[in-house]
């Protein structure tokens, strides 16, 4: 089944859903636990709630850790480039790494994935 993901009219002007991004949604190669692909209901209350904890950014968030408050979001004017944001910490201390694009992130969780029990 495919995800409930932003469609056109629900994305910032600003914002598209990257190339490689849409190849692994197509080709239903998101299940990386501990990570979990945002998308209907839960990837607008997360899309809302950070404009509201971070408003000197825009976000668009795409997957979530479940065993932390860990956001992987795309931020306007910073390209592919993947943002971890440490969702519900005090804005300043909200970054947690970054990734050059969807592909590296991917590479790194889908390694944290397999060693996951």
């Amino acid at each position: 089944m495919k995800p409930n993901l932003l469609n056109e009219t629900e994305q910032p002007s600003w914002f598209a859903y990257p190339r490689h991004f849409v190849r692994a949604v197509e080709l239903n190669i998101l299940n990386l636990d501990p990570w979990q692909l945002l998308e209907g209901k839960w990837l607008r209350v997360r899309l809302e709630g950070l404009a509201k904890r971070y408003p000197d950014r825009q976000l668009v968030p795409f997957f979530r850790d479940m065993g932390s408050d860990d956001i992987a979001c795309w931020e306007a004017g910073k390209g592919e480039r993947v943002q971890i944001v440490h969702d519900f910490a005090t804005p300043g201390w909200e970054c947690s790494g970054e990734f050059e694009n969807f592909v590296s992130w991917y590479k790194a969780t889908a390694e944290i994935a397999l060693d996951f029990e």
